[in-house]
């Protein structure tokens, strides 16, 4: 087997650009050590620096109400619902202020595709927390979330974008990806946005000067074909806009879903595709480790296999707890994975700029 993967992990290694099919034959390789190592090469290659990174944020979900139906998600409730709610305005205020005291300069704010709310309240909603607290940066609103007030306000999409960023709005999160595969998505999901539309908020969100992430949701329905046809729409969008700052990949969680029935992926799987990740991606400077679904030890080796971020403090999170994969990290239990490593733990902002004191000049 390594013989025949070989080439291809000196060409990434290289700096060469890899082919579809050569990130499918990775895909289906076993050698984990062999692809896991060069992902580490690569990673080094393009961050030599003494340091890994991790951010401080918080995860709200402002509402749970979703007109969309997808069999993988246990957090939506449907319109109507005796279990949906939408979060008071100074119950969401008082969570960004805990966060901050705990030193975040972010949040993450994400929620479901609620029937009634047009643009406005969003607007009101974004201009209230940065009136509040204007030096935090909201990561907010997935592309599903944005294609969908427009389609409630009846606007173009630029036009929501626009005034989004207007009112407050920082940068893009790379939700409700899973795999940018039609047939897959339309498999899974009813009423969400499809795979260009998916990708067309974020080129036009970068067209106007802004900055997202992007992700994968893997280990469910999809072909290893599908995984590289994901990575390669992508790769495409990063090579004409230039603005996703980084790519996080988690398997699917199945408990508690309407597809609990789809064997769950386990770390082997988790850490060959985030390390084929970054292989395929030459264009995306940061890969983030999953610790919020892979716990502690696979999150830290997640940092030997391609990553160079551990992720966020994750001070709340809902949409993987409601699945039943439950893990939490103290901030000192971050820092110290990275140690462990050999690295030195620096905090920085969704821009990937370092935000903290650098701890090898002295005072």
């Amino acid at each position: 087997m390594i013989s025949t993967i070989a080439p291809v992990l000196d060409k990434a290694v290289a700096g060469e650009r890899l082919t579809p099919e050569e990130g499918l034959r990775l895909l289906e390789s076993d050698d984990l050590l062999a692809i896991g190592r060069a992902a580490d090469e690569v990673a080094r290659r393009m961050h030599p620096e003494p340091y890994r990174t991790y951010n401080i944020d918080r995860n709200i979900n402002y509402t749970n109400i979703c007109t969309a139906v997808c069999d993988f998600c246990a957090f939506y409730r449907p319109p109507k619902h005796a279990e949906g709610y939408v979060l008071e305005r100074e119950e969401l205020l008082q969570k960004i202020e805990e966060t901050v005291k705990l030193g975040g300069e972010q949040i993450l704010m994400q929620g479901g595709l609620h029937p009634e709310f047009g643009i406005e309240w969003y607007e009101d909603l974004l201009r209230d927390i940065k009136q509040r607290f204007p030096q935090v940066n909201i990561h907010g609103f997935s592309p599903p979330e944005i294609y969908h007030f427009g389609k409630v306000s009846k606007l173009p999409l630029r036009d929501i974008l626009e005034r989004l960023q207007a009112a407050g709005l920082g940068s893009l999160p790379g939700g409700g990806g899973e795999i940018l595969v039609d047939r897959v998505r339309s498999a899974m999901t009813r009423g969400k946005v499809m795979t260009d539309d998916w990708l067309n908020v974020h080129r036009v969100w970068h067209e106007l000067g802004g900055r997202s992430t992007a992700t994968m949701m893997f280990g469910h329905i999809e072909t290893l074909a599908e995984r590289v046809e994901h990575l390669e729409r992508l790769r495409q969008l990063q090579d004409e806009t230039g603005g996703f700052t980084a790519y996080i990949c988690w398997t699917f969680q199945p408990e508690n879903t309407d597809m609990a029935d789809v064997p769950p992926s386990g770390a082997h799987e988790y850490l060959k595709t985030q390390a084929v990740s970054r292989l395929y991606l030459d264009n995306f400077p940061n890969i983030q480790s999953s610790w919020v679904t892979q716990g502690l030890k696979i999150g830290q080796l997640a940092l030997l296999y391609g990553a160079n971020d551990m992720g966020s403090l994750m001070i709340e999170e809902n949409v993987v707890a409601e699945a039943g994969t439950v893990h939490y990290l103290t901030l000192e239990e971050i820092r110290d994975a990275i140690r462990e490593l050999g690295y030195t733990p620096r905090q920085r902002n969704v821009f990937y700029e370092l935000i903290d004191a650098d701890p090898t000049v002295a005072a």
